[in-house]
């Protein structure tokens, strides 16, 4: 290992703590390391480093452990007051190799399977924070926090391939109090997931390149109950992405996302910069039953777009909400969208479907200013709530 990569941790939970790490030998299935063998006191004063250097993962996923649910390389739990810091990187080496490599060619299966590693994975652990590294070329996600709270994350670098499928930046689940300041992310798929069960989730000082810009969602799939609450995304810069800001869920879901805000964003050469989309599902035609038209649907409501600018090549707004359950208090203010060279009729009309709110101050193109004012009042809802979020 090269130098330049630590872990320091600052109180473990006493001796459940684990690091697994997926060994380099196929056959060895991954090895489970306690840090308590390695040094680690875990009483809560003393500072326990534990691997100094660059990692590096098998080159070629086909030297991988075998496929399991759910899968990681480096994958931490049950901790508290966690740090994971450093100036080094950490490289799944997955999406690096050349399209006639061996080993790229051996990674096939993962991708039929769907079962893919996540490159570093938090879960039930709180007061965490990963700070000053890089991570690269995971095959699916690359930082991914599950059940976890009071986590921080700042000043990281991530970097993939626009065309890497589903390697998200930043994913997060059932995750509460977070901070994701100051750190660049380009990916193939979204720069940062925020999936259900998150609460209180602040943003600033992103840079989104290349990538699905910020998601919340997609939420209520298989006709689940998705809760998201209380997310602010500030300062945001995305370039050469698919969408910019974006919340997505499947029909037939229940729940809701409410109180979500994205304000200072700059977009360029952006597909489309701001979407709401209740009619999502992944994987098309191959989809088959779960992508066919229901009722019920994830309530969405106050989400507010706040000087939100710059080009697009595709189209400005994509508000499609459910006829069920209409999105209702989206604001925009000083929104202004311009487009970018693109071939003649490429482009799209802004569209707002049973999308309720309002438009304030400079709005460009004007067609963006499509919302429907509801005057106190929504259409009635087809059928009453059934769960509590």
């Amino acid at each position: 290992m090269r130098r330049g990569f630590s872990l320091v941790a600052a109180l473990l939970w006493p001796a459940l703590a684990a690091v697994t790490l997926a060994a380099a030998r196929p056959s060895s299935g991954g090895r489970t390391f306690s840090v308590v063998s390695f040094g680690a006191a875990a009483d809560g004063i003393t500072d326990d480093s534990e691997i100094d250097g660059d990692m590096l993962a098998p080159a070629g996923m086909g030297n991988w452990p075998k496929p399991r649910r759910p899968l990681q390389w480096l994958n931490f739990k049950w901790l508290n007051g966690f740090t994971i810091q450093g100036s080094g990187t950490v490289d799944g080496q997955s999406t690096s190799l050349p399209s006639d490599s061996p080993a790229n060619a051996s990674q096939l299966h993962w991708y039929v399977s769907g079962v893919k590693p996540t490159l570093i994975r938090l879960y039930g652990s709180f007061n965490v924070t990963v700070r000053n590294i890089r991570m690269s070329n995971s095959p699916q996600c690359h930082l991914k926090f599950d059940s976890s709270g009071g986590i921080k994350v700042k000043n990281v670098t991530i970097s993939s391939p626009g065309d890497s499928p589903n390697t998200d930046g930043i994913h997060l689940q059932n995750t509460r109090d977070v901070q994701i300041r100051s750190s660049s992310i380009g990916c193939g798929d979204d720069c940062i997931s925020i999936q259900t069960g998150c609460s209180n989730v602040h943003m600033k000082n992103i840079n989104c390149n290349p990538g699905h810009g910020i998601s919340v969602g997609g939420l209520g799939k298989d006709n689940s109950l998705a809760c998201v609450s209380d997310v602010y995304a500030e300062h945001i810069n995305v370039e050469n992405a698919l969408y910019g800001v974006r919340i997505k869920t499947w029909q037939g879901g229940m729940g809701s996302v409410r109180n979500v805000t994205f304000s200072n964003v700059r977009v360029a050469n952006v597909a489309t910069p701001i979407v709401i989309d209740q009619f999502y599902c992944d994987g098309g035609a191959a989809a088959g039953a779960r992508c066919r038209n229901r009722t019920d649907a994830v309530e969405i409501t106050g989400v507010s777009y706040r000087r939100v600018v710059g080009t697009y090549t595709y189209q400005p707004v994509h508000l499609a909400c459910s006829d069920a359950r209409p999105c209702t208090g989206v604001s925009m203010v000083d929104v202004r969208l311009s487009p970018a060279s693109a071939p003649p009729g490429a482009l799209r009309q802004p569209l707002c479907w049973k999308s309720y709110g309002e438009a304030l101050g400079m709005i460009e193109p004007t067609g963006i200013a499509c919302l429907q004012r509801n005057h106190g009042f929504v259409m009635p809802l087809t059928k009453p709530f059934n769960y509590t979020c």
